[in-house]
């Protein structure tokens, strides 16, 4: 399968009403906020997202959450040494495989490997200096930001059983607060690089794959702090340029794209690139 032939970049328009988006642990798990108050979604809890709704769509993931994963494996280092689903522990043994077969044989077997890159970090088992090797991936997002400031409500919450003692008594636990953005949009920008692509082997199809599931991003992501229908994508834009190089650079694409607070938005034409407008799901 030839490597990704086409630069591409893309943007996508969310809505967030009545949930938590993306709680900060260190900030008593309100949503996260920079330091002017725009909401933030950062890159990581979207690539999550990704790659649970790729994973949901039968593509093979590397990087599986523990409430989601499918084979069994009780880690990354299992899973990649694994014989029924990952590569075997031969592949990270430098007497039996170099590096370049290693990465190879990586990228061909996982999907968001390819995309996202990957560091596979191992112990000493196998040669006395330990195997560590990057794989960087043609596949970028940034953290997604609120159009406007975002206005949290806190609730303070009474649980219905105590976490800790015999039940005689309310727990230190009992009360709880939760967190919430009222009402919001958020934008995010993302892009594939063919150069990069070229080195992972990520493909005209993968690129697919992932447009694809891009709609319909936060189905299948419920929970008590994003109840299902409170997160939602409105729009995808998707700029394919002609050629491996591209058009226009990433920041003149993304910066043709204006996002008004209600979830419209304004497209500043690009001479001979012209994008597609993709619905939420």
């Amino acid at each position: 399968m030839s490597a990704l032939s086409h630069k591409i970049d893309f943007a996508i328009i969310f809505s967030v009403k009545h949930a938590n988006p993306n709680g900060d642990p260190l900030n008593g798990n309100r949503p996260r906020t920079d330091y002017d108050g725009f909401g933030e979604v950062t890159d990581v809890c979207l690539k999550r997202k990704i790659r649970d709704r790729l994973q949901t769509e039968g593509l093979s993931i590397f990087v599986q959450s523990d409430e989601k994963k499918t084979d069994g494996m009780p880690s990354l280092k299992a899973r990649a040494e694994s014989d029924a689903v990952g590569l075997g522990k031969d592949a990270f043994n430098p007497k039996k495989n170099t590096k370049e077969q290693t990465v190879a044989l990586a990228c061909e077997k996982w999907l968001d490997v390819r995309a996202f890159g990957q560091v596979f970090a191992f112990g000493k088992e196998a040669d006395a200096a330990g195997v560590s090797i990057a794989i960087r991936g043609p596949v970028t997002i940034q953290s997604a930001f609120s159009v406007e400031p975002v206005s949290i409500t806190s609730t303070q919450i009474t649980k219905s059983v105590n976490g800790e003692g015999d039940g005689s008594k309310k727990g230190s636990d009992t009360m709880g607060m939760k967190h919430r953005v009222d009402d919001a949009i958020y934008l995010v920008y993302g892009a594939m690089t063919p150069q990069l692509a070229d080195k992972t082997g990520f493909s005209d199809d993968d690129a697919e794959s992932i447009k694809a599931i891009l709609p319909k991003l936060f189905e299948g992501d419920e929970s008590s702090a994003r109840p299902a229908g409170s997160m939602a994508v409105k729009k995808v834009i998707w700029w394919q340029h002609n050629s491996k190089v591209g058009q226009y650079s990433s920041a003149k694409v993304h910066g043709s794209l204006v996002v008004n607070a209600d979830g419209s938005y304004e497209l500043r034409a690009l001479d001979g690139l012209v994008p597609e407008q993709i619905a939420g799901f």
